[in-house]
């Protein structure tokens, strides 16, 4: 969607080609997830009829690493049309209702006030920050490029969800055995497919476009362990050790479809195409209404539950918040300090106490805090494992 302004042009540091090679990567959309095909000569087209304007939020857009980042925010700033009807507009539409040009007429009293009205119209916080976090960064890659002086963004108070009002729920474990369950046992060709797929999101704790974007080639063995590489939001591959509810029902999944043969898609349609996230969450739902799950998870049940119940169940198992970090990909621990809370010990997939991991983390008295020194001539002591080693 080009939004038209009848504001004066904006100076782009060059010709409108060369501003398409820059974004040559991106369309406004993405590439569809049942597509392995970049969009190629349409993307240049679009590029070239774009108005200066969506022109800067794709150039902005370029350099993010994560196609779900750039989709969202594309959204969020108004150059592709949401998904379904919102409570709040767009930040180019409601630039076009105030009358203001986006680039060289917003002031950070119009931002302000944008906030406001996403406030009014009951956003919830987490909505709510990530539409400022795409304006806020926006003018910020304007600002660093020169094309306006400060950004009015800059300072913008973000709201921020209180983890103690509304509380992610978590599946129980054996709530997350009997969804298992569900899937191995329910009608269909895909029976197979489906069950691997549930086990993969329930326990490793990846997010469902790592695991829908990837290839047979991705499952592979380190240290004696399973493993599913994954690439993260931040473009950065990762080794999931698969415990062996997860492996077992892969390796009967692949192994029961012959007509497959040379796709390299691991979760694949039966045409070969990749998944769409929304039918996989469509199918879970399903499968949790079969498991006779309270219809109160069920509604919840979403990439943030999954999410929320690997993390509870790999902290019941014993791990540390540390290797939980790790596990989830995350950068900063306290992404994942709102897991460590009340749970069901005992209740995970692994068993509890892996002595080889004790045994590779010096045991400390309590209250001492530095680490243990080697003596002379003896090996230092390895570091805290991660994922790969605690799993099974």
């Amino acid at each position: 969607m080009a939004t038209e302004f009848t504001a004066k042009p904006i100076a782009l540091g060059g010709n409108r080609s060369s501003i398409t090679v820059i974004i040559g990567d991106y369309s406004g959309q993405g590439p569809s997830m049942g597509s392995t095909h970049s969009p190629g000569p349409a993307l240049v087209t679009a590029s070239a009829d774009a108005d200066p304007v969506t022109l800067l939020v794709r150039g902005w857009l370029a350099a993010k690493r994560s196609e779900n980042t750039r989709t969202a925010y594309a959204r969020d700033i108004g150059i592709t049309p949401q998904r379904r009807a919102s409570r709040a507009p767009s930040w180019l539409a409601w630039c076009q209702e105030q009358g203001v040009h986006p680039v060289t007429g917003v002031t950070g009293l119009h931002v302000a006030r944008y906030a406001r009205q996403l406030d009014a119209a009951g956003l919830s916080p987490a909505s709510a920050a990530r539409k400022l976090a795409a304006v806020s960064g926006w003018y910020a890659w304007l600002a660093q490029r020169g094309h306006i002086a400060a950004s009015p963004a800059a300072g913008i108070a973000r709201p921020r969800a209180d983890p103690a009002s509304s509380p992610t729920p978590a599946l129980t474990g054996d709530q997350a055995l009997a969804l298992i369950h569900a899937a191995d046992t329910a009608p269909g060709p895909q029976r197979a497919r489906t069950a691997a797929l549930v086990a993969v999101l329930l326990f490793t704790g990846a997010r469902v476009s790592e695991v829908i974007g990837a290839d047979v080639g991705d499952i592979g063995t380190e240290r004696g362990h399973r493993v599913l590489r994954v690439t993260r939001a931040n473009g950065r591959r990762q080794s999931l050790t698969l415990p062996g509810l997860a492996a077992s029902r892969i390796d009967a999944y692949l192994a029961g479809r012959p007509g497959l043969t040379g796709v390299p898609v691991l979760f694949a349609t039966r045409t070969g195409g990749r998944l769409f996230a929304a039918d996989v969450w469509q199918a879970v739902r399903r499968l949790a209404t079969r498991a006779d799950l309270p219809s109160d998870l069920i509604s919840h049940l979403g990439p943030r539950m999954m999410r929320h119940s690997f993390a509870a169940l790999y902290l019941d198992a014993g791990r540390s918040l540390r290797d939980l970090q790790s596990a989830m990909g995350y950068a900063d621990p306290r992404a994942t300090q709102r897991y460590d809370q009340a749970r069901d010990p005992g209740s995970g997939p692994w068993p509890r106490g892996w002595p080889h991991c004790r045994a590779r983390r010096p045991r400390r008295a309590a209250g001492h805090t530095r680490p243990r020194l080697s003596r002379p001539g003896e090996r230092a002591p390895a570091a805290s494992p991660g994922p790969a080693c605690c799993l099974g």
